[in-house]
Order: structure tokens, then C-alpha cells, then sequence
């Protein structure tokens, strides 16, 4: 069933190797052994409690001392209904430069404040920059060259409380994180500190928190408290037309979502609406 209760067509899918539904995948993996007939017998062992037939060891490869990587194919007998998943995804108009300009500055009256950093001790500023630096991203602006935006870019290796205090002083109205370091999930550790300090230092309800990183969506963003989430692809123009519609949504005054011009999965955000009282919504991320 939909989030709507009707129910939909059943559209089973299995991967594609050679011919539609042949189930073929293929997998790769390092072993902690050196590259052998033996380690190539245990890469085979591993795909077949996988539960994958028609097992080939495709390529082996030494990567250190003591350890192997190898490529394997098989196939699966497993198969997934597309049409029965659904996934949060950001959904906003999206106006060009100027025009997004003429709107902040006619619905807001003022500049919209964004403070944005890489914290832990990330030291990757590729992102945050082709956000926020004014030469922007794949000739898209950053923040930095909107006359209705004041974007103050931190940097890198900023921790979470620094991060925070900046933007309650600068009275931001959306705090930008980035984190490309992700190892043992880092960078969810470091999200949840960051809003827990929001919390505790009370503007967490106040202002609009933004997530991004190669391996963040929209949904990893909601769980840990978000209000969006960017991954790979995503514009300047995309973060700065989220944090204009996202504040008017806040006030009730948005307008009907309307498919973005980036090329991504659109999807109504549940909870972004204004209550009757004219109040602001509850956060996204504690509807969970």
C-alpha cells in the first residue's frame, strides 16, 4: 500500500547481467589472506553462503601484505517489488539566480544567513566549498555570490560545538554540514553531536539543518534530525532554493511543491507543513 492506502502494481525486479532477470550481480570484497588458489577457493566459499549460484571468481588481486581483493559474480534468486518502496526525498521549486534573489528579498525582506563547515576532523572541504564558495559548482553559483545570502564558510576540522556557537551568534538561519570521511560511521556520529549541541544550546527548532556528503541522502538526514539531506550532484542552487522554500514552509506560506530542475526522485516531505495555529512545524527528523 502507498502512503495514500491505494494499492499499487506489483513491479518485481531482479539484477541484469546478460539477459533481463538472469539475477546475475557481482560483488567485490577483500579477504584477509594473501592472494592465492586457496584464498581464491574461500572468495567463492564466501559468495556461495551469500546465497549466490553460478559463482565465478572473476579477478584476484594482492592489496597489502596478508590481504586479497577480489571481483566475483553469481547469481540470486531474490528479487525486490519496485513500486512498493518509498523514500523521503527533498521536493522544492526552483528559480534561477535572479529571480531566487527578487523572492528572498520580497517574502523575507532581509538576507538568509547559512553558516557551514566540515566538522570532526575531516579535513575534505571539496564539498562544503562547491557549496558555499562563490565560484559555485558546474557553473552554478555558490551561496556566497547571492546578494540575498550571507554565507559564512568555516572550513574544515570544525567541531560540532564550534560550529554551533558561530551560527548563534551570526543568528543563522540554516547551518550547512559536510562530511566525507566515513568511516565506521563517523560521520553520523559527529551529525548526532551536532544537533544534541543544538539542542542544548536551544536553536535547534530555530534553525534549518542541512546534511551533505557522498554517502548522505535525504533519508539518512531525517534519522539523524535533519531537515534535508544532498548527496553527490547536488548545486548551490539546489541547497539555496531548499533553505528559501524551507523557511516559508516554516511561516505556512509555501507554495505546492513542484519538481526540482536536478534531475533527482521527487517526493512530498511529510511534516513540513504548518499546524492550524499558525505555529511552526514539529522537526522533521523527531517525527521519525
Amino acid at each position: 500500500m502507498s502512503s495514500a492506502g491505494v494499492a499499487k502494481e506489483k513491479l518485481l525486479i531482479r539484477p541484469y547481467g546478460d539477459r533481463k532477470d538472469d539475477g546475475v550481480l557481482q560483488i567485490s570484497f577483500v579477504l584477509p589472506v594473501p592472494a592465492s588458489e586457496k584464498a581464491k577457493e574461500a572468495a567463492a566459499l564466501m559468495a556461495k553462503q551469500l546465497g549466490l549460484s553460478h559463482v565465478l571468481v572473476s579477478a584476484m588481486e594482492p592489496c597489502g601484505e596478508g590481504y586479497s581483493f577480489f571481483v566475483v559474480y553469481g547469481r540470486t534468486n531474490l528479487q525486490v517489488d519496485f513500486n512498493s518502496i518509498e523514500v523521503p526525498v527533498v521536493t522544492h521549486r526552483k528559480h534561477p539566480f535572479d529571480e531566487l534573489n527578487e523572492v528572498v528579498k520580497r517574502d523575507l525582506g532581509r538576507r538568509i544567513v547559512v553558516v557551514g563547515a566540515c566538522i570532526g576532523t575531516d579535513s575534505h572541504t571539496t564539498g562544503i566549498d562547491a557549496i558555499m564558495n562563490m565560484k559555485g559548482f558546474s557553473g552554478d553559483y555558490g551561496l556566497e555570490r547571492y546578494p540575498q545570502f550571507r554565507a559564512i564558510n568555516l572550513g574544515s576540522q570544525v567541531e560540532p560545538a564550534a560550529l554551533v556557537a558561530r551560527a548563534k551568534a551570526e543568528k543563522a538561519d540554516a547551518i550547512l554540514v559536510s562530511k566525507v570521511v566515513t568511516q565506521r560511521d563517523v560521520h553520523k556520529e559527529d551529525a548526532r553531536a551536532l544537533i544534541e549541541i543544538a539542542k542544548q544550546e536551544k536553536i535547534f527548532e530555530t534553525t534549518i539543518f542541512i546534511f551533505g556528503g557522498p554517502r548522505v541522502d535525504h533519508k539518512t538526514a531525517l534519522e539523524l534530525g535533519f531537515d534535508a539531506g544532498f548527496g553527490p550532484g547536488t548545486k548551490p542552487s539546489d541547497v539555496a532554493n531548499y533553505v528559501y522554500y524551507r523557511m516559508l514552509e516554516r511561516s505556512g506560506r509555501a507554495p505546492e511543491p513542484q519538481p526540482t530542475a536536478h534531475g533527482t526522485q521527487e517526493a512530498t516531505i511529510e511534516g513540513a507543513s504548518a499546524s492550524p495555529s499558525g505555529a511552526h512545524p514539529e522537526k522533521i527528523g523527531e517525527t521519525l
